[in-house]
């Protein structure tokens, strides 16, 4: 047997977290780029033959990022020198332009299979890369999530193999097309998040000889790989205080894995020390933000939170009472995932309230019936919408739903304290962005949304209606009152 030894490491879902914090119960600083660095360039020293990987949402979820359109995040990235990287969903969210501007910035290769231009059915980027370690060979490809389609629904030269099955044929091709004798070990790494990993997992065919999956976007911590159809598949939670680690023996005569050593490190001082140049580097990123962004927008009565996308929220509840207010009407959806920190206040300064609302859309207001409102609440609400893949919801004060997960389904829904009238019609504002996907998000159609006549844009900047609602809120409050509840 020839073996040989090598190893992975792994980050997704990084989001923009630059800076190490001291977190919850923790006395200590964990996280941040500058660390991470540091940790990866001790792990290069330390291991002969090391692969340092990214499987997507490098982006968004920062005002340094914001502030620069991912320009500043690529530019760090180049600091850790990855040596390939898959496209999430932020990827996209400064348009398609940008995304192929930032791609030329970037020091590294960046994968991914399914994403077409339609009129010539080319691939918009290199759909794999052969990278050589330890006297190996190792493909690697890239798979992106469903979501990303919904960024680019106004873009019809665009599109992608978005159905798993598809999505599956997609890798099977570039396997049978690219892994020859030589291929040592085939990786996919994904951005469709972990539960879909283990079904994309289970339609891959053993001849095309994928070993692993590396995977992202549904922010899942583990205490160990699954295995699955033969492969192994693996994520890395979210951000940067932690980093997953593969330490692997290949036989080299089978292109097998014989052994292998999975970790989830957490980034902290007694892991590794900054790497001193590039905190630097970053900081003068943030010296910048702070000195536009430090200034006090208001003083909250109480601090808000927004601990899980998939529970009522008292942040949640603030900011979908500011869209109810401003549309004048009785249901306001604020997507759970456009709300970008877990906590704000009491100070909040302006850069503590862009980078809790880092996205900016359209709002507009809709009348259906009682009969769609249920539809909405029952799609949005079921149990498999709330599998860290879904999309969730904060609602406005006037809207009492309770959901059964038991029985999988609405158990009752009230606005206004009184019960919905199937045939009464209601206001409802929603987020263009979940306006142009609404029947996967909302489970009703376009001509459903728009059929009393009655659709009127309210405002084309959210972020303008929430800066001005905490700026007139000093010493405003919002806490859980059981408008979202699940039995």
């Amino acid at each position: 047997m020839n073996k040989k030894k090598f190893t992975i490491l792994h980050s997704n879902d990084m989001h923009g977290d630059f800076l190490a914090e001291i977190k919850e119960g923790k006395k200590e600083l964990i996280g941040g780029i500058a660390r991470l660095s540091g940790y990866i360039n001790k792990v290069r020293k330390e291991e002969k033959n090391v692969l340092y990987v990214i499987a997507g949402d490098m982006l968004q979820g920062s005002l340094i990022d914001s502030e620069w359109k991912g320009l500043s995040t690529i530019e760090i990235m180049n600091w850790l020198a990855p040596d390939v990287v898959t496209l999430g969903n932020h990827e996209i969210d400064y348009g398609l332009p940008h995304l192929l501007f930032l791609e030329k910035i970037a020091n590294f290769p960046i994968v991914n299979a399914n994403l077409y231009i339609k009129k010539n059915n080319k691939r918009l980027m290199q759909p794999y890369i052969i990278l050589k370690k330890a006297g190996l060979d190792i493909l690697f490809t890239g798979v992106l999530t469903e979501k990303v389609m919904d960024a680019l629904k106004q873009d019809s030269l665009i599109g992608s193999f978005v159905d798993l099955s598809e999505a599956s044929k997609e890798v099977g091709k570039i396997c049978n097309a690219y892994k020859n004798d030589d291929i040592d070990l085939t990786i996919i790494l994904t951005h469709i998040g972990y539960e879909s990993d283990i079904k994309l997992a289970k339609l891959m065919k053993p001849e095309w000889g994928v070993d692993m999956i590396i995977g992202g976007h549904s922010h899942t911590i583990l205490k160990k790989p699954a295995k699955v159809n033969n492969i192994l598949i693996a994520q890395a939670g979210v951000g940067t205080d932690q980093i997953g680690r593969f330490d692997i023996t290949i036989d080299d005569d089978t292109n097998s894995i014989v052994d292998y050593k999975w970790q989830l490190i957490q980034i902290d001082e007694s892991i590794a020390k900054p790497d001193k140049k590039l905190e630097r580097y970053i900081n003068s990123f943030k010296d910048e933000v702070d000195k536009k962004y430090n200034t006090l927008i208001c003083k909250l009565g109480i601090e808000l939170t927004h601990p899980q996308r998939e529970i009522e929220t008292s942040l949640g509840n603030f900011a979908s009472d500011a869209f109810a207010r401003r549309a004048d009407c009785e249901i306001a959806l604020v997507g759970s995932g456009s709300i970008r920190v877990k906590k704000i206040g009491q100070a909040v300064t302006l850069k503590d309230f862009l980078s809790c609302f880092p996205y900016d859309d359209t709002l507009t207001r809709f009348h259906i019936t009682g009969a769609q409102v249920k539809k909405i609440f029952s799609h949005i609400m079921r149990i498999e919408n709330r599998d860290g893949e879904g999309e969730c919801y904060q609602v406005s004060t006037k809207v009492k739903a309770i959901y059964s997960d038991k029985n999988n389904k609405l158990k009752s829904l009230h606005i206004g304290g009184s019960p919905v009238d199937d045939y009464q019609e209601y206001s409802i504002c929603i987020q263009s962005f979940h306006v142009s996907n609404c029947q996967r998000y909302l489970n009703i159609t376009h001509e459903e949304l728009y059929s009393s006549g009655k659709a009127k844009v309210i405002t084309t900047s959210i972020r303008e209606v929430l800066e001005e609602y905490f700026r007139n809120n000093n010493n405003g409050t919002a806490v859980v009152e059981g408008r979202l509840e699940y039995i």
